[in-house]
């Protein structure tokens, strides 16, 4: 089976074709602010201003940094400017209203806004392991607060959990915990955005916390005595596609076809083991991350942009877990949200660019 259809959430991409002719269409892309934060677009940074001098955003993630960084969206004829927006929801209005050209969503909760009507579709993955396996979350883990008790996921019963609610870390604590036993109703969570759990933690406010990297490197390198009790498990798909409106993607396909081939070349770049000392060095220019961090992010992370018949079932198997959560009503196809032609058409032209990466399990 190759999906070939809709999708939605996260980060937003606005860019277009400026090839040989100087075209300066541009593609505007805007993130969570889970990770990622606004700044002013500099020339420097961003490439080539946009009209009005738009503002940037510089993504948390490594890859979209060395696309920046490395000029790989240039070199690929594409033009990007990128914002950012603090939550999904924000994140969903302003591509439903045309604010945005791209944006990432990921597989443990943009069902439920396409459930609720957004119109778009899934074109080239962001992070995850989908292509190869239905699950894979190690980049998620639970961490204990020191004397707090906590040695197990069983321990967390009567514990007061910091978890930012709707997050995939949420859907991934619901799984951990009837792993263990329990249910939701058996402890106190705490909304918490991610760039609080670590002071949330630290000042007593929550017995553990629920996060990814880095906040969860970040949360072992501050709180002293912090402990990692859990980490992944292969319990949800911690994986995100990169997704627009009908309009954005198929008014231009040349243009869709572009982005799609640059976002493949930067995740090559950053998953290629020479190239980690270059992507930390690109990170810490970019965004507010220590080297050190960038580097901890890139044991967990997993940049394969592919769309094949196990992203279908990772999706499917996040509504699954959403439905089961009743946080949806009934499940949302995956070949109304995924179409994998562009980057069935990257992988034909530029194979090089896949050869590490495993194949479907």
């Amino acid at each position: 089976m190759s999906p070939d259809s809709r999708g939605t959430n996260r980060v937003l991409y606005k860019a277009t074709s400026n090839r040989e002719d100087n075209n300066n269409e541009k593609i505007q892309i805007s993130g969570n602010g889970c990770r990622c934060r606004a700044v002013r677009c500099v020339q420097q940074r961003c490439g080539r201003a946009g009209p009005g001098g738009r503002r940037c955003w510089q993504p948390r993630r490594s890859r979209r940094v060395c696309c920046t960084g490395k000029r790989v969206f240039a070199k690929n004829g594409v033009d990007v400017k990128v914002e950012i927006r603090n939550t999904g929801s924000e994140l969903s209005k302003g591509l439903s209203a045309g604010e945005f050209d791209f944006a990432p969503a990921a597989f443990t909760n943009v069902g439920v806004a396409l459930e609720r009507g957004l119109d778009v579709i899934g074109v080239v993955g962001y992070v995850g392991a989908a292509f190869e396996k239905t699950t894979a979350d190690a980049v998620v883990a639970l961490v204990a607060a020191p004397n707090s008790g906590i040695n197990s996921v069983a321990d967390l019963k009567g514990k007061k959990v910091g978890v930012t609610f709707g997050a995939t870390g949420d859907v991934w604590l619901g799984e951990a915990l009837k792993e263990a036993g329990l249910t939701i109703n058996d402890i106190d969570r705490v909304n918490t955005r991610p760039p609080s759990l670590v002071s949330v933690l630290d000042t007593g406010g929550v017995d553990a916390i629920v996060g990814w990297e880095p906040f969860i490197f970040r949360t072992m390198k501050k709180v002293e005595g912090a402990k990692l009790v859990k980490r992944g498990g292969d319990l949800v798909c911690f994986c995100a596609y990169l997704h627009g409106n009908p309009d954005s993607v198929y008014k231009d396909e040349a243009k869709t076809q572009a982005f799609v081939d640059a976002i493949a070349e930067a995740a090559a770049y950053v998953r290629n083991p020479a190239n980690r000392e270059e992507v930390a060095e690109i990170g810490t220019r970019f965004v507010n991350m220590t080297k050190e961090e960038v580097l901890s992010g890139l044991d967990f992370w997993v940049y394969d942009p592919r769309i094949g018949a196990n992203t279908a079932k990772a999706f499917e198997a996040s509504n699954a877990l959403l439905l089961e959560q009743k946080k949806m009503r009934k499940p949302f196809p995956a070949e109304k949200y995924l179409d994998s032609k562009f980057i069935e058409s990257t992988m034909k032209r530029r194979p090089e660019l896949f050869a590490d990466l495993g194949g479907a399990s």
